[in-house]
């Protein structure tokens, strides 16, 4: 992702007029780099879009070791479902 030059500003910009830029990120949802001696130090965005992020990131991780279980079993790894449950319930003493 390209960040728009227009977000990019100085720290101290920022700590000058923080409630402005939070109200920025609020209306734009787009993330603003902040800089310190003219480098990238950190990346502010607001609280939706990064929850969005994160849901996001948690269903990728999902689908990708459900890909990676499908490739074992496919493989003659793991074991069948119903083989899985009788195991789980005998090693923790679930009855029938």
């Amino acid at each position: 992702m390209l960040f728009n030059l227009s977000n990019i500003h100085p720290l101290s910009e920022f700590q000058r007029g923080a409630k402005m830029f939070i109200d920025k990120l609020k209306e734009t949802k787009a993330p603003i780099v902040l800089t310190v001696n003219g480098k990238a130090a950190a990346v502010v965005q607001d609280a939706e879009s990064y929850q969005k992020l994160i849901d996001r990131l948690e269903l990728l991780e999902s689908i990708a070791t459900i890909r990676k279980s499908i490739n074992e079993f496919e493989q003659g790894e793991g074991m069948p479902l119903n083989q899985a449950f009788a195991e789980f319930k005998k090693k923790y003493g679930i009855p029938d």
